[in-house]
Formats: C-alpha cells, sequence, structure tokens
C-alpha cells in the first residue's frame, strides 16, 4: 500500500477533526487506540459533571472519535482516491485527538468501492471494536446513531470548504448511511439532510441542548 502522509497533511490543513498526526518516532504522549477510552469517558464525565451516568461520557468521546475518524477520511478518499488504512492507531493520552505513525492507505479509483472500504476501515476495524471495549453499556441504536451521525457532519463540513466536492461527498455519504449497520440510523432527505433515530444524550449535560438532528426533536 502506498504511503499517505502527503495526502494526510494535506487534509490536516482543514484544521480541526480533519487533522491527524502523521509519522514520527516518538510516542510520548500517544497510546493505541486499541486500549480503550475509559479514562477519557471519566474526564469527560468531571468537565460535564455527569458522573452519575457515566453513558453520557461515553456517547460524547464515541462521538469525537467517530468525527476524528470520519472526517480526514473522507477527504483523503475524495481528494486523492485515497483510503486510510488505520492500522497502529493511537490516540493522545488525555484527548481523543489521533495519531498515525506508519500511514499508508489503498489507492480506489472507482467511487462505487469507496463506501464498502470506508465503512470496512472505519466502521468495521475502529468503531465497531471502540463500541464493544466501552466500559459502560450504551445501546448500539445510539452508537450507530452517533456514527452516523458524525458522518454527516464530516461530509458537510468538507463541502463547505471544499464547494466543488459537494455533489461527490453527498452521494458517498447517502451511500455510507445505506451501509450494513448504518441503514435505519437515520432518514436522509434532499441532499444531507438527515434526522437521526436516537439521541448522543448530550441534552443531558448542564446547559445542554438537542442537537439539530436529534430524534427527539419534533419537526
Amino acid at each position: 500500500m502506498p504511503r499517505i502522509s502527503a495526502q494526510l497533511s494535506a487534509v490536516a490543513d482543514y484544521g480541526g477533526v480533519f487533522a491527524i498526526t502523521v509519522g514520527g518516532d516518538d510516542a510520548d504522549g500517544w497510546r493505541p487506540i486499541a486500549d480503550g477510552c475509559a479514562d477519557l469517558i471519566d474526564a469527560t464525565a468531571r468537565q460535564y459533571g455527569t458522573t452519575t451516568d457515566r453513558r453520557i461520557g461515553a456517547s460524547l468521546v464515541q462521538f469525537s472519535f467517530a468525527s476524528r475518524l470520519w472526517s480526514p477520511a473522507i477527504a483523503c478518499a475524495l481528494r486523492h482516491s485515497i483510503v486510510p488504512d488505520f492500522t497502529g492507531l493511537q490516540r493522545a493520552r488525555d484527548s481523543a485527538d489521533l495519531r498515525l505513525p506508519d500511514p499508508t492507505g489503498m489507492r480506489i479509483e472507482n467511487e462505487d468501492r469507496l463506501s464498502a472500504s470506508l465503512y470496512e476501515v472505519v466502521v468495521q476495524r475502529n468503531l465497531k471494536p471502540l463500541a464493544e471495549g466501552l466500559p459502560v453499556k450504551v445501546s448500539s441504536g445510539l452508537l450507530y446513531g452517533n456514527i452516523a451521525s458524525a458522518l454527516v457532519a464530516a461530509t458537510r463540513a468538507l463541502y463547505a470548504l471544499q464547494p466543488d466536492l459537494r455533489d461527490r461527498a453527498t452521494r458517498l455519504a447517502r451511500a455510507l448511511l445505506g451501509t450494513q449497520r448504518l441503514a435505519g440510523t437515520g432518514t436522509v432527505k434532499y441532499n444531507l439532510a438527515f434526522r437521526r433515530r436516537s439521541c448522543c444524550l448530550y441534552y443531558r449535560v448542564a446547559d445542554g441542548a438537542k442537537c439539530g438532528d436529534c430524534g427527539l426533536t419534533r419537526r
């Protein structure tokens, strides 16, 4: 598989959740994402004052990881026809920031194959194991709703920055929303008007509110 340091660095210029640290020999401050995220969940619960219901912290942390995986993956796929291989992925010791020590990827020119490849890499290989390893029981409907919502948010953020990618990005997101466990997580209307069937629980945080795509919001 080709090395993709340059492609990931180019995508990181978008900033925010598109940025992923690549390469380097210094592993200080990083740990394998496979180690789980119990510490981040506890820290998030303390930050938002939700220690009596750890599901809230678990949902927010998992949503953050979903956003940080979808964003660079979709951007690389659409800008460079590359699907990153996140094998060996690491997370920061005190946040959901990500690092890929040996950045490689798969070149896929055929757009019809992109959705299946992205689902395999992002959901099956990373977000599914993360969900299964959560130290608190959270419903699968909520977790896959988070994954779908993060996908839509990442796609919208990308084409806001790169308007020329809007049509391709929308087609790709809609294809992903119909793939395996993401199918049925919400309804998609014109373009990417998405309403999920679940809730991420953010409204239970002090001064929190229901998100724009929340399934609990009356329309």
